[in-house]
């Protein structure tokens, strides 16, 4: 069935949910004119998110990107603090200087900011996997890209300084089938992306991106790979982005089918199922779970928007230039 118990499975629902309601509550305020800059949407991406994250150790580092906010949330990031972010207050980690996730980590809590430009975030995150190996540490990197940066130079150069390296990096490649506006099948030739890795003699395997389960076996199993000195891994996971690259874009684009196929296999909706099926967890109990994790969360955005905005004269404070 699975490694997890049957907590364990519980819990990872309820990051799932906190995830989407997270989301939810987001793109409402937005559309409200509430927001400050712009926002991306993770919906149809909780199970990559919450999936990869829980095979994370404490010690390894991740560098999730900006449909993996359920990852920042479950490596420690307060969804008050990315609300707050994302409206450009002070007490968010970028101190009001970005109203979007782009900068977005904490250290402290062994997360990577994101690098807007995808997929700047794999030789960041490949420095961080060699700096592990260069100190003989049992520890791993992870980082995601999309099926669009899999076509960037950085990427295939990532890959092979990785295998070259024997890195302890684990790369999930998020094929949500669009960069932006462009289908899958207009920026690349390749059709089955994870075999990319394999021009460089890098394992790959690919998983259904809407099961939760799935994503977090094997990407639990890559790292526990890469912490053992066998080397990177490449884990595609293949979803669907379910409303526009970010909340000016109507995705107007995207055939009413497509969504539909990918709709019926929402991975929230789906992995609730499958506890009530297979764990006996009963509807009553999700219920509750699901009013306070939606209580949560909107005390969340309520607190960020109360915050202040930042201090006009700290505009320069950690601005640096040649």
């Amino acid at each position: 069935m699975t490694s997890l118990s049957a907590g364990e499975r519980l819990d990872i629902y309820r990051w799932m949910y906190r995830t989407r309601r997270f989301d939810e509550v987001m793109v409402s305020m937005f559309k409200q004119g509430r927001g400050v800059g712009t926002c991306f949407s993770a919906r149809g991406h909780e199970a990559v998110s919450i999936g990869a994250g829980w095979g994370l150790q404490p010690e390894d580092f991740a560098a999730p990107m900006h449909r993996n906010v359920g990852m920042f949330m479950l490596r420690g990031l307060p969804p008050d603090q990315l609300y707050s972010n994302y409206l450009g207050r002070a007490n968010g980690t970028t101190r009001g200087r970005d109203a979007n996730l782009h900068g977005n980590g904490d250290l402290s809590r062994n997360l990577i900011g994101f690098i807007s430009h995808i997929p700047q975030s794999l030789p960041v995150a490949l420095g961080t996997a060699m700096s592990f190996r260069y100190r003989r540490q049992p520890q791993a990197a992870l980082t995601v890209c999309g099926d669009g940066g899999s076509t960037a130079g950085v990427f295939h150069e990532t890959l092979n300084m990785a295998v070259l390296y024997k890195a302890p990096l684990v790369v999930v490649l998020e094929n949500n089938q669009y960069a932006y506006s462009t289908p899958v099948a207009e920026h690349t030739a390749v059709s089955e992306l994870h075999l990319k890795a394999r021009a460089y003699d890098m394992p790959s395997q690919v998983v259904d991106g809407n099961d939760v389960l799935e994503v977090f076996e094997a990407v639990s199993a890559a790292l526990a790979r890469a912490r053992a000195d066998k080397g990177p891994f490449l884990v595609e996971a293949r979803t669907m982005r379910m409303l526009g690259h970010a909340i000016h874009d109507g995705a107007e684009y995207v055939p009413d089918e497509l969504l539909a196929h990918w709709e019926a296999k929402d991975p929230v909706v789906r992995f609730r199922r499958w506890l009530q099926d297979n764990d006996g967890v009963r509807p009553d109990a999700l219920q509750e779970l699901e009013r306070a994790e939606s209580e949560l969360i909107d005390q969340a955005f309520a607190a960020a928007e109360a915050s202040p905005f930042p201090d006009p004269d700290t505009v320069e404070a950690g601005v640096y230039a040649d």
